[in-house]
């Protein structure tokens, strides 16, 4: 029996050894990314760089700035993340209030997880294809629709999660009381899953606003902001791409400042929506 007794006692602090390890792994990388990106970013990061559009000459060190690819990344995020909102929100609550464990949600759910892990250049490609089917350029609404498809099933399935953690007690009492199917999704699944509606929101919006093979072949690259979803749309992270593809070390420098400005933005992107899910949290039954 104390043998036995030792033996759990050794496990339990292997596995975890193994989670404290794998923390520090973790930690150590993000530490690692953020130092990299401040420390050669920050330097390099003017105000001309975020209130500007690039000049003649920018790519060769020259004035100018990422203007376009700040707000062009804005643009399809944004886009992009309302267009599967209008789909993800709908079939989570069709999984969750008519499917269920059944079957048939487990295949929903199979084909989300697998369009989930499809690579994002897939994406780009098969959006770049029905593109020319159509006789399209790369334009601001391709790039929309090729993230839209990415955000789709990542939105989708966090919301899925999300709402299956609700207490089954409340949607017995709403049928109880006689409330349609219909009504519990729309009256009381969406406002006590609100708090995590709202973070797998966000959660797709970081990964849109941060893809850059979909935007590669759909939205194309230009140097000013677009004024119709048919043109041709920056983004931050082609902006660092192609600044670091250039041989002048004052451009490798800019490609940091772009750099960490994106990151920035995930980093405020992933505070506010921890900010809004506890302020919405007090419209959530305990």
């Amino acid at each position: 029996m104390k043998k036995h007794w030792h033996r759990r006692h050794i496990i339990e602090a292997f596995v975890k050894a193994v989670m404290i390890f794998s923390f520090i792994i973790v930690a150590g990388s993000l530490g690692l990314i953020l130092w990299t990106v401040i420390s050669r970013g920050l330097p390099a990061l003017t105000w001309s760089m975020v209130s500007q559009t690039p000049k003649g000459g920018f790519y060769l060190g020259k004035e100018g700035g990422i203007l376009n690819a700040i707000i062009g990344s804005l643009y399809l995020a944004g886009g992009g993340t309302l267009i599967a909102l209008l789909f993800s929100l709908p079939i989570a609550l069709y999984l969750e209030t008519y499917l269920g464990d059944s079957r048939r949600g487990q295949y929903v759910r199979l084909a989300l997880d697998i369009l989930w892990g499809i690579p994002s250049i897939v994406y780009g490609a098969f959006g770049f294809i029905v593109m020319l089917a159509f006789g399209l350029r790369a334009s601001l609404l391709g790039g929309i629709i090729a993230l839209a498809l990415i955000e789709l099933p990542i939105m989708t399935r966090a919301m899925d999660e999300v709402i299956r953690r609700m207490p089954a007690d409340l949607e017995q009492a709403a049928l109880a009381l006689g409330s349609t199917r219909l009504e519990i999704a729309t009256r009381v699944v969406t406002r006590q899953m609100l708090p995590g509606i709202v973070t797998a929101i966000l959660l797709a919006f970081g990964r849109g606003i941060g893809d850059a093979a979909a935007v590669l072949f759909t939205a194309g690259y230009t140097d000013r902001i677009p004024a119709s979803i048919l043109q041709p749309a920056a983004s931050l992270p082609l902006a660092v791409f192609f600044q670091l593809g250039m041989p002048y070390p004052e451009v490798q420098k800019r490609a940091y400042a772009s750099a960490l400005i994106l990151t920035i933005i995930v980093l405020a992107i992933s505070l506010g929506s921890r900010w809004i899910a506890g302020r919405l949290s007090k419209y959530v039954m305990k």
